[in-house]
């Protein structure tokens, strides 16, 4: 009876805390004192790659540019990078490993926030051309019985090639996890440690996070305040993306490749997709120093925009930091 009145207490003095801290908690300074960046990929997975350069080679100078745009901005904040050259760490060449890897890192570093970099693509596309023409040889049969013969005669043929088609396709989308991986994210959030339970886990080896009730509804309050967070973090995102004239294909929920570094972060998690490898164009703009110096600053002025969030609880326009582009 104890047991299920505490509960039942709990259960109230969270619903409170959480209306209440909607509005006014996050008045609170220096509400965000980790930033993870994550630069996507790297060696021996150099992920999408375009007519001459990888995505890992671009995701790692967009994450070094925004973790020094970010320290000048944003001097109280602590940001960690979790690669700072183009290869992963030895041990972590599996895929699967260096996701779970990135998720470790983030929650052995005690982020706030993950903040995921990464190229986009498209699937190839191919066409086939007529290149030219060549004389063929073939051979037919005529006649009958006795009076059957072969004949050799020539035809003209087209001459085919296939080419790789550009995808035709620029512009930004940022994710966040999706709602079917709740659990998962739920999961990772319980294993954070809690100065209330004093328990523990890891969840890299996927560990069970503590299992009293109280423990559950409060890893399922804060798993549903990371959502609302990611989904505020990656909207931000998206909107200073269109400032800088890109085309937003807005945000959306990833349940698929990559996945993992969002729902196994106990952390508000985003990953953005800064533009299309795959199109010329805007591979060129990627490397740029102009796009590149576009991107960061997008990026930096969306994390100034969701620090006043948490701290007043609305996400103003930054007007005492100054970031040059």
């Amino acid at each position: 009876m104890q047991k299920i009145t505490t509960i039942i207490i709990l259960i109230f003095s969270i619903a409170f805390f959480s209306s209440f801290s909607d509005k006014k908690a996050q008045s609170k300074k220096n509400a965000l004192k980790t930033i993870i960046i994550d630069a996507g990929h790297g060696l021996p997975d150099p992920g999408a790659a375009g007519k001459y350069s990888t995505e890992s080679q671009i995701t790692l100078s967009l994450a070094l540019k925004l973790a020094d745009r970010l320290r000048t901005v944003m001097p109280d904040c602590n940001i960690i990078l979790t690669r700072t050259d183009e290869n992963l760490p030895a041990g972590y060449s599996d895929k699967d490993k260096a996701n779970r890897y990135r998720a470790q890192f983030a929650n052995d570093n005690h982020g706030d926030l993950f903040v995921s970099i990464h190229v986009n693509s498209m699937e190839d596309r191919y066409q086939r051309r007529i290149e030219g023409y060549r004389d063929e040889e073939y051979t037919v049969t005529v006649g009958k019985g006795k009076k059957r013969k072969k004949i050799r005669k020539t035809r003209t043929v087209p001459i085919y090639r296939s080419y790789k088609l550009d995808c035709g396709r620029t512009g930004t989308e940022t994710y966040i996890w999706a709602v079917n991986k709740y659990d998962q994210k739920q999961k990772s959030v319980g294993a954070r440690d809690d100065d209330q339970f004093g328990e523990r886990t890891d969840s890299m080896t996927e560990t069970v996070y503590a299992e009293s009730p109280e423990a559950k509804i409060l890893a399922s309050l804060r798993t549903k305040k990371f959502f609302d967070q990611s989904l505020i973090m990656a909207n931000l995102v998206e909107e200073e993306f269109q400032k800088e004239g890109r085309t937003s294909y807005g945000v959306k929920q990833r349940n698929h490749m990559g996945i993992w570094v969002l729902q196994a972060t106990n952390m508000p998690s985003v990953l953005v997709e800064t533009g299309f490898i795959c199109d010329p164009d805007e591979e060129d703009y990627l490397n740029s120093e102009k796009g590149q110096n576009e991107i960061t600053y997008a990026i930096s002025r969306s994390l100034l925009r969701y620090k006043n969030y948490l701290e007043q609880g609305v996400a103003l326009e930054p007007t005492s930091q100054t970031i040059n582009k």
